[in-house]
């Protein structure tokens, strides 16, 4: 009696030891996940530049959508080529021509993304300034007027904003190992002398990355196979980093983190804790669950001051707003 008595109580108690040792092994683990991702987020906030003045006057602002549309977000990017980490002083960017401008549209179930390129010379109404190219915004009245100009064309708020210098391509893609971009027009390199972009699956480092989403000189149709390129590439990045080798790898995270930071300017909603939810948010979402397009245009042309101009098909544009509004992008053609 007393020897049974003996070991089960010697049972108990390493069944005691190894749930305590479970339970500490989970704390450590814990701590050092909590530590971790403290460490990101602080240094996401602390190299991230805050843009001040974002939104345009509410009066001149989209009605704020209702129902279950008014949970999905919208997103603008904007790509300017400076070649250096981005200023401290909005003033830095607000002098220029923003050269990539698109919209992340987030829907409310969270399923899927849609990313819209808007061609950098598409003729439109600037408010306050005429008809203009999109990009010349930017310049007429910094980020706000560029908020605007794309609420107007699109019919539906931004949400957030985030301005991303060129070269930060090069350290993101140097810090994920290189991507691997489907290049649909082989083309030889204005930006790097003697390198040829061949057709097809191209493992591209930071230099070449920059040089690939840069390119426009060698194309016939210039700005349109850049959109196309940049796509391509965005598309690599995003499906690099959803993958299991680059999430489950810390190291990794953090070079990402600490690599794209610097180059970027956000606005104030778009801080860590943001992008945390929203990670959280679009947990399952894969590359193939991301789609690319760019918004509806009627050819090129010149403008009455001789501009060269991309034309915008507002006939498919009305269907494109309407498709922003009721959060129905997914039944856009």
């Amino acid at each position: 009696m007393r020897e049974r008595l003996r070991k089960r109580r010697g049972q108990s108690h390493k069944l005691r030891n190894a749930l305590i040792g479970v339970a500490t092994v989970i704390a450590v683990a814990t701590v050092g996940v909590g530590a971790y991702a403290f460490t990101l987020t602080q240094t996401f906030n602390e190299k991230t530049k805050t843009i001040e003045e974002v939104f345009p006057d509410e009066a001149s602002r989209p009605p704020v959508l209702e129902g279950a549309a008014a949970s999905a977000q919208n997103i603008l990017l904007l790509g300017s080529d400076t070649r250096g980490a981005v200023d401290e002083d909005i003033d830095s960017i607000r002098g220029q021509r923003s050269d990539t401008i698109m919209v992340a549209h987030i829907p409310a179930n969270g399923e899927k993304v849609f990313v819209m390129s808007i061609m950098r010379d598409s003729w439109v109404d600037i408010p306050g300034h005429g008809r203009a190219k999109i990009n010349a915004a930017l310049a007429y009245g910094g980020v706000p007027l560029v908020v605007e100009t794309v609420e107007k064309l699109i019919s539906a708020r931004i949400d957030h904003v985030a301005v991303i210098d060129f070269e930060g391509f090069k350290g993101l893609t140097d810090a994920l190992g290189g991507v691997d971009v489907n290049n649909a027009v082989a083309f030889d390199s204005f930006h790097m002398k003697g390198h040829r972009f061949s057709q097809g699956v191209q493992h591209l480092n930071g230099k070449e990355a920059l040089a690939f989403v840069r390119e426009r000189y060698a194309f016939s149709d210039g700005d349109f196979q850049r959109a196309r390129n940049q796509q391509a590439y965005i598309k690599a990045v995003l499906g690099k980093i959803l993958s299991a080798e680059t999430l489950l790898d810390p190291g990794k995270v953090s070079a990402l983190v600490g690599s794209i930071a610097p180059y970027l300017k956000v606005d104030k909603g778009f801080d860590s804790a943001y992008i945390v939810g929203l990670g959280i948010e679009l947990r399952a979402l894969r590359s193939e669950d991301i789609s690319f397009f760019t918004a509806p245009t009627a050819g090129t042309g010149t403008s009455d001051n001789g501009q060269s101009i991309v034309n915008v098909d507002w006939a498919k544009l009305d269907v494109l707003q309407e498709a922003f509004r009721a959060d129905a992008l997914e039944t856009y053609k």
